[in-house]
């Protein structure tokens, strides 16, 4: 369950002080498909990251599972994030030297898993995401829709209960981009909370439950 009480959040631009959220109440439970809509500078972006621990608000309470990510340290964050978050992006973030095994093994050599439980993971993982003879491909001789696939296959190694996904499909076609939704979906039916920044009605349409944001703030409550 995930708890947003008065969440604010602002920045400095130039001189101007710009609030990116305001005043946020949000109660998303265990299992929910959310998703977050709004025009580019709404506080889409800025919301998932406060979700994702890779930013603070300035006032109000983030709560995960009943803990306040507030009063905990960056290296609690960190573990926290780590243990419990996936994150998927627009652009995949996989790494140009690595293959599709060696990108998604990161996480887990990250935690200090030992070797041959790694590989028996990331073996299981990929072939459930149907790329198990990909395996050995480096990014670069793989489709975009591999290539978001294994960026799934990488945020889920960990098997987090929370699965960000901003934008997922911006760098697909439209084919891809169904593939890779659908994926996302059977990842939620799973029981894993998918949080989908996007914005395309469409696909905004297929989540169970929708927010708008306006100028940081709820324009039509979820």
């Amino acid at each position: 369950m995930i708890r947003l009480q008065g969440i604010e959040r602002d920045f400095q631009v130039g001189r101007e002080r710009v609030r990116a959220l305001h005043d946020l109440d949000l109660e998303i439970p265990d299992g929910d498909y959310l998703a977050v809509m709004g025009p580019s500078g709404s506080g889409k972006s800025t919301l998932l990251n406060l979700l994702g621990l890779l930013d603070r608000p300035d006032r109000g309470r983030y709560l995960l599972d009943d803990i306040d990510t507030g009063a905990l340290s960056e290296e609690a964050r960190a573990r926290l994030r780590r243990e419990r978050i996936g994150f998927v992006f627009q652009s995949f973030h996989l790494i140009p030297r690595l293959t599709a095994a060696g990108n998604v093994e990161l996480p887990l050599i990250l935690a200090g898993m030992a070797p041959v439980r790694r590989r028996q993971r990331v073996a299981e993982t990929l072939a459930s995401l149907g790329l198990a003879d990909r395996a050995g491909h480096r990014p670069d001789q793989l489709s975009g829709g591999q290539r978001q696939r294994v960026a799934i296959a990488r945020a889920v190694i960990m098997r987090p209960r929370l699965l960000l996904a901003d934008e997922p499909t911006g760098n697909l076609d439209r084919h891809a981009g169904h593939e890779v939704i659908r994926l996302l979906e059977d990842l939620n039916r799973g029981g894993i909370t998918l949080i989908l920044v996007t914005h395309d009605p469409e696909l905004g349409a297929r989540a169970g439950r929708r927010i708008q944001l306006l100028d940081g703030a709820l324009a039509a409550p979820g």
